[in-house]
């Protein structure tokens, strides 16, 4: 059924394998454990919902909210996310590769010690979100905001970050040996470390 409401439903342990989902809403309802393999959604909102320990592997969400959800050692190896919003959800001890994230709001997510190498992260929002100890390396970071992330210890590693935007606590932090910057950010990093930056010719 379309446009349905759902709150606080227990679906703990349900099987709900390869189901189609569309306009259904979801307010603090329990999917701990749930078989929820290759299900679709479209348009879905799930707010103060818990997926610890739910299989979420090869399911696909398009224009589907998840606001303030918690992933405890979920499976989301081969999901994807398409024009949706994870605001203030967190993941934790979470598999998470391969997944596949296109115009996706992370504003506010926790994804502290994430394995995300080599995932595209192209463009992404992920303003103020928590990737702390995350493994990014060899990333797609390309256009993403990372204006206030956490990146206390974060690995990136041979990540492609042009176009990308940091703030200064972000170039402090992170282990960006070997990323790819362009020439604005290396200068922001540069004077994020305490470098003068000038033009050839600046000084008699």
């Amino acid at each position: 059924m379309d446009d349905e409401v759902i709150i606080g439903e227990d679906y703990a342990d349900a099987v709900l394998f390869q189901q189609t989902w569309e306009r259904r809403s979801f307010d603090r309802c329990d999917f701990s454990e749930a078989d929820m393999r290759g299900l679709v959604t479209r348009g879905c909102t799930f707010t103060n919902c818990t997926f610890a320990r739910t299989d979420l592997g090869d399911s696909k969400h398009t224009a589907t909210a998840f606001r303030s959800c918690t992933f405890d050692r979920t499976v989301l190896a081969g999901s994807s996310f398409t024009n949706c919003t994870l605001l203030g959800s967190s993941f934790t001890a979470c598999v998470l590769r391969p997944i596949t994230i296109h115009e996706t709001d992370l504003t506010l997510a926790s994804l502290a010690g994430a394995n995300l190498r080599k995932v595209d992260l192209r463009g992404l929002r992920l303003r103020e979100a928590n990737l702390s100890e995350a493994d990014l390396r060899d990333t797609d970071l390309r256009g993403a905001d990372l204006q206030g992330t956490r990146l206390l210890g974060t690995n990136l590693g041979g990540a492609d970050l042009r176009g990308a935007r940091l703030d200064a606590n972000g170039w402090v932090q992170a282990k960006i040996a070997g990323a790819t910057v362009d020439l604005t950010m290396a200068i922001a990093f540069a004077a994020a470390h305490g470098l003068l930056v000038e033009e050839l010719g600046g000084r008699d």
